[in-house]
């Protein structure tokens, strides 16, 4: 009798922590198609970065009062995530949630791709948490990517681009004899 071949029914058991730079995604993604109405595409994207991984937590940090409520429900509704509105920059309270996440997930994926990140980086791979980042490469600091311990890389699979509705047309009282 001869034993199955179990070799590639490889377990994950890891959980992951997704933490989002909305405001440095959306300019990046603004940048690379030069269009203000272009979107991520979390249904493709999410499932993508976690590959046979378990999500623990899903935030989306978003400089302004400007959230979009439809993000805020569609969030929430597929991943049970959140966002949260920063005074400025999403760079602290970001930093401060991937800290105080470190001891509860195997990893944190950080969308961003701002050199500011480099310091938390280190500090949580040296805190035994795998480190990755997701951007679109031509926005993302060299310096980020060397320290992180894999680089997804968010290309235009991963966004949409919302149809902008054209106005209707008046009609006139004239006739066009």
């Amino acid at each position: 009798m001869t034993q199955p071949d179990t070799s590639n029914n490889v377990l994950i058991s890891q959980s992951v922590a997704i933490l989002i730079d909305g405001n440095n995604i959306e300019r990046s993604i603004h940048s690379e198609t030069n269009k203000q109405n272009t979107m991520l595409n979390f249904d493709t994207l999410v499932p993508r970065l976690l590959g046979n991984r378990g999500l623990n937590r899903l935030v989306y940090f978003r400089e302004g009062k400007q959230i979009s409520t439809k993000l805020q429900e569609r969030l929430h509704a597929n991943y049970h995530g959140s966002v949260r509105p920063c005074h400025k920059s999403a760079d602290i309270p970001l930093s401060i949630k991937a800290t105080q996440l470190s001891n509860k997930v195997d990893a944190i994926i950080i969308m961003s791709g701002d050199s500011d990140f480099v310091e938390l980086v280190r500090h949580l791979k040296a805190e035994g948490v795998r480190v990755e980042i997701a951007a679109v490469p031509a926005t993302t600091s060299r310096l980020l990517t060397d320290e992180a311990d894999y680089f997804h890389e968010i290309t235009s699979n991963d966004w949409f681009t919302l149809e902008t509705k054209k106005p209707a047309r008046k009609k006139s009282g004239k006739s066009d004899t």
